[in-house]
């Protein structure tokens, strides 16, 4: 039985915190200083240690980003989220899981750079020549980059069809369901950046070293001019919406005495 008690609630409300310092540096970065944006993800988490407090800052985002990731696996393996067992219900799920890697990894990430312990390498880039030393693991590596295609779709049609709303609260602000719209639209175009370079790297023989976290996906599109503008700014807003939901975002839990995800009100 997965415990949903309020300590879950807010360390889930701390995830969304975090997510939403990491889009929205992500964003500001990218609009404001190329030469950071040019280091990827590990450019995000330097700007951040550069703020007041800083350090303080990156362990939080430590804590969210395990506890944002956790939550993501509970919907893979618990169907927190009620999606259902059907073959649309296992896309979302598996989505999901897949969200709880990337946000796993992102939180030991931040976790060198709030240990002082440097981060400089690309972790991305690592794990992929782990996989692709082993048998068929270029397979894998391509596989995973079909899925982050899927995972793409799903975003851009999230932020078309504002579903997303109906795991918000009333009385969020007015300007979500814009805010999460432009903001999964541009997380679609990120992560079908990613799934490219995953795919390259499986089924093309591209290598290791063509495999792109979430900065660095992004830091890929800045010679195309107004799509990396409008992709930024996507994002930034897409850390503000994430802000939104560390508030008024509706958190499952399950009915102890069916074990059936239900939503708080």
């Amino acid at each position: 039985m997965v415990d949903k008690s309020e300590k879950f609630n807010w360390l889930v409300r701390v995830g969304y915190f975090s997510r939403a310092i990491l889009y929205a540096v992500l964003g500001l970065i990218a609009l404001t200083s190329a030469g950071r944006i040019a280091e990827g993800t590990n450019g995000v988490f330097r700007a951040v240690e550069d703020y007041p407090a800083g350090t303080v800052i990156l362990w939080i985002m430590v804590v969210g980003l395990t506890a944002y990731a956790l939550f993501r696996f509970c919907s893979l393996f618990f169907d927190i989220e009620n999606n259902g067992s059907d073959k649309k219900g296992w896309a979302k799920r598996i989505g999901h899981g897949g969200s709880g890697i990337g946000h796993l990894a992102l939180a030991y990430s931040a976790y060198e750079f709030a240990n002082s312990t440097g981060g400089g390498g690309d972790g991305a880039q690592q794990a992929a020549s782990g996989v692709l030393s082993v048998d068929f693991g270029g397979t894998v590596l391509g596989i995973l980059g079909l899925i982050f295609f899927v995972v793409a779709a799903f975003q851009v049609k999230k932020g078309v069809s504002g579903e997303f709303m109906h795991r918000v609260s009333p009385q969020a602000p007015d300007a979500t369901r814009w805010l999460g719209g432009i903001g999964f639209v541009a997380r679609g175009v990120v992560y079908a950046v990613i799934g490219w370079s995953l795919f390259r790297a499986g089924f093309l023989s591209a290598g290791a070293n063509q495999v792109k976290s979430l900065g660095d996906a992004l830091a890929s599109l800045a010679g195309e001019g107004f799509v990396f503008t409008l992709t930024a700014i996507g994002l930034l807003l897409f850390g503000l919406f994430s802000l939104v939901l560390a508030r008024y975002r509706i958190i499952p839990e399950l009915d102890s005495s069916a074990g059936v995800p239900k939503f708080r009100t």
